[in-house]
């Protein structure tokens, strides 16, 4: 199984693409059909853990996703409801339809991936939950995925790397930078989303206050595809086909890092 990254609302902050129910379940270990990997997959033997942000029924229980959690530097939200393009498309339908294509892409390269949350309809499960099956899995990286609610000024994606949090993150600083910059690369290369002009750097931030990556054990970032209030983004965002290109760039992230 794969290790996982939560991210909360983008912690600041299924479509029609997607199949509704995915062939990962939570915590469970996912593979080929059949047992059977591809000849030469260049993944086998690799576990990846996905992270959906957020959930679709995470708005019709604020008494579980509010409920506070310690995540080292501090108690955050459990989870959010995520944000949502000003027609109504929502963060985690778009979380979860890139996470079942991307998943489907890395399995016929041989890995093997794991989901933390089964479908689009659940609540939670909590940041540090998400972060605990990532841990569980062993996974050789994790990645939370995002879309971000800012301005509608602000455009771009960004990754979201660990910061050292002495005693807790020291480890998987470094495998995660690493982790952060073949992802990053990747994505403006088979993208074309420029890097954000609102947070981080060259398309990198560092942040200590997520409980994915304060608990994490494995190599572990989290990526922003986009700001679904900036009308450019949000097109992208909502496009299926377009979804399908980050699926593909992020799919290369991965091949990126764990063939180095």
């Amino acid at each position: 199984m794969a290790l996982t990254v939560a991210l909360t609302g983008c912690e600041h902050a299924p479509s029609s693409g997607a199949a509704q129910k995915s062939s990962a379940v939570n915590a469970a270990t996912t593979s080929v059909p059949g047992g059977v990997r591809p000849s030469g997959a260049p993944l086998a033997g690799k576990v990846i853990v996905l992270d959906p942000g957020h959930n679709g029924g995470n708005a019709e229980h604020p008494e579980i996703i509010n409920k506070p959690v310690d995540v080292i530097t501090g108690r955050k939200p459990c989870n959010t409801t995520g944000t949502a393009t000003d027609d109504g498309y929502p963060e985690h339908a778009f979380t979860w339809d890139v996470a079942v294509r991307l998943e489907m892409i890395l399995r016929g390269k041989g890995a093997t991936v794991v989901l933390t949350r089964p479908n689009d309809t659940g609540v939670g499960p909590c940041i540090d939950k998400r972060a605990e099956i990532a841990n569980k899995a062993k996974a050789d990286a994790a990645l939370s995925i995002h879309a971000d609610g800012a301005k509608a000024s602000g455009h771009g994606f960004h990754i979201i790397e660990p910061a050292l949090i002495k005693g807790h993150t020291n480890k998987i600083v470094s495998p995660s930078k690493k982790l952060g910059m073949d992802m990053r690369d990747a994505f403006i290369q088979y993208t074309g989303i420029p890097y954000s002009n609102y947070i981080g750097k060259n398309g990198i931030s560092v942040r200590n206050d997520l409980g994915g990556l304060n608990l994490a054990k494995v190599p572990s970032v989290f990526v922003e595809c986009g700001n679904m209030q900036n009308p450019g983004d949000a097109a992208k965002l909502k496009d299926p086909k377009f979804r399908q290109r980050i699926a593909k760039a992020l799919a290369n992230g991965f091949l990126k890092y764990l063939s180095s």
